[in-house]
């Protein structure tokens, strides 16, 4: 009886803890990440009243069996359930990652490396990326400044860093201009000079590019039917107009303010282009109203087949460069001169101040530099004897296109767990890649609080630098993967648990019954 006694206190205590464990299990139901756990029960020694026996054939006896007497139940484990997916709950936040597979995010806390399945992430007060259910801050990759990840051993993701904070301008090479030029635009017919070079007149195409410091300027082109043609094309002459800075002034105009009087003039500045193979500067400006006069013009040109509208190739001016890189393809464009410095009102006391040149320079010798202009997408169709003509910056496969120095908006994360940084001049940089790390065994793992795990022998160990997550599945951004505990088979293993108790502690009670019988039998 003091047995049965035993095995049912046995049953209490496994019963105990397995109901220990279904209450953290449904306390934990809304917590982001948890992973639910399960509890095994095993039978305990067995005391043996008598052993196996084995036949006897010359005493004509059977086996028998042994006899053994349970002495109740034990936790044989405790599994957590890691490998099933809890639910992804959509949150539409940029820094909220949910896993997709059995692999981890790495976190350090303290000078410990955890794992979690949490990935409501945030930037704290120095910029690095961490894990608001629990403080530890995410580790990864950083990036290099061509934003190529560096996979080496797993770090903090600095992803607000100074340098991070701020994208670099970068000059402009290529400009890409498209539309299409009607041949009975009657503003295509110029005023053409001696030896045929228009003065005058033309349509207007205009495009902007950026300098090396991230300043834009702005071109002004004409473009004009060519005195002379050649049968089976059609050739138009391109000539530069004016170069306006970022204010909307002349480059090639230097305007002058008394600092006495207040008395405006108006003076050409030393500020040069180079076009199509050819100088282009100021000849004359008005002193009175500022009107600019080029100098003789350098002629690019664009050939357009007279048969099919289509654009054929380029041609530069007159000192043809027939080794060019953009020979046929482009018409290369580029200030050489020093640009007026402008401040304030313009006041410059008369001089012709000029500064350092801030453009991408042509290289003459080898012909490469400045900016190559793209007639690519360009056509010669008849469209009712208008123009209409656009730019973009870049060329036809849209690189090069140079950009404004940018301040960081915001941060995104993509499906494979890169980060980028977005800012407000439109540009977008990689900065940094988020790891995770996978197991062999990860119901091996040491649940630590905090929706954090360690490694442990069983689980096998972290080899310091992670994977990428689409090895092992993917991140889906804006969404958050909650607890995996079903609430339905908690309550059913509730249920379960309390007869199980129940049941135990009447053989307690019984045996205290049938030990007060015979207590009894001596009265």
């Amino acid at each position: 009886m003091m047995r049965s006694m035993y095995s049912g206190v046995a049953g209490l205590k496994t019963h105990q803890t397995r109901m220990d464990v279904i209450g953290n299990n449904i306390a934990n139901v809304n917590t982001v990440g948890f992973k639910g756990s399960s509890v095994n029960f095993a039978d305990t020694f067995y005391q043996t009243v008598s052993s196996a026996t084995g036949s006897n054939a010359e005493l004509g006896t059977a086996g028998t069996n042994a006899k053994q007497i349970g002495l109740g139940s034990t936790v044989a484990s405790i599994t957590t359930n890691i490998t099933e997916q809890g639910g992804t709950q959509s949150t539409n936040r940029s820094l909220d990652i949910a896993i997709n597979g059995e692999s981890f995010l790495i976190v350090r806390s303290g000078t410990d490396t955890l794992f979690t399945k949490s990935g409501a992430l945030n930037i704290d007060e120095v910029g690095n990326l961490y894990c608001t259910t629990n403080g530890a801050t995410v580790q990864g990759w950083l990036a290099d400044d061509k934003g190529e990840i560096i996979k080496d051993t797993v770090k903090d993701l600095s992803i607000m860093s100074g340098s991070n904070l701020y994208y670099e301008p970068e000059a402009t090479q290529a400009i890409t201009l498209g539309g299409n030029i009607d041949p009975n635009d009657t503003k295509l017919n110029p005023t053409y000079g001696a030896g045929g070079a228009p003065i005058s007149g033309g349509q207007v195409m205009t495009f902007s590019f950026y300098d090396n410091i991230g300043e834009q300027y702005s071109v002004k082109l004409y473009v004009s039917k060519a005195q002379t043609q050649t049968a089976g094309t059609v050739k138009y002459d391109v000539r530069v107009g004016d170069v306006y800075n970022a204010s909307g002034e002349s480059i090639f105009v230097l305007k002058t303010v008394d600092a006495a009087t207040g008395a405006i003039t108006y003076s050409a500045s030393d500020a040069k282009v180079q076009f199509a193979g050819g100088e282009v500067s100021a000849a004359n400006v008005d002193a009175q109203t500022g009107e600019l006069t080029l100098e003789a013009t350098q002629l690019g040109s664009l050939i357009f087949s007279s048969s099919t509208g289509d654009y054929v190739n380029t041609q530069n001016g007159t000192t043809d460069r027939p080794n060019a890189v953009y020979q046929g393809k482009a018409l290369n464009f580029s200030v050489i001169g020093p640009v007026p410095i402008h401040q304030g009102e313009n006041i410059v006391n008369g001089t012709n101040a000029g500064g350092d040149s801030t453009f991408l320079q042509h290289d003459d010798t080898n012909d490469t530099g400045g900016v190559n202009i793209y007639f690519d997408d360009l056509t010669q169709y008849s469209q009712g004897g208008t123009s209409k003509l656009s730019s973009n910056k870049g060329d036809p496969d849209g690189y090069y296109a140079g950009n404004k120095a940018g301040n960081m908006k915001g941060i995104s994360i993509s499906s494979d767990g890169k980060v980028y940084g977005n800012y407000d001049n439109g540009m977008k940089k990689c900065l940094a890649q988020i790891a995770v790390a996978t197991f062999s065994n990860p119901s091996g793992l040491e649940a630590m609080g905090d929706s954090l795990f360690a490694a442990s022998l069983n689980s096998g160990p972290f080899d310091g630098i992670g994977e990428e997550v689409s090895l092992s599945g993917s991140f889906t951004v804006g969404a958050l993967e909650m607890s995996n505990v079903d609430l339905s088979t908690e309550f059913t293993n509730m249920i379960t648990t309390q007869r199980g108790f129940q049941a135990n502690s009447r053989i307690i009670t019984t045996s205290d019954t049938m030990l007060e019988e015979l207590v009894n039998l001596k009265r």
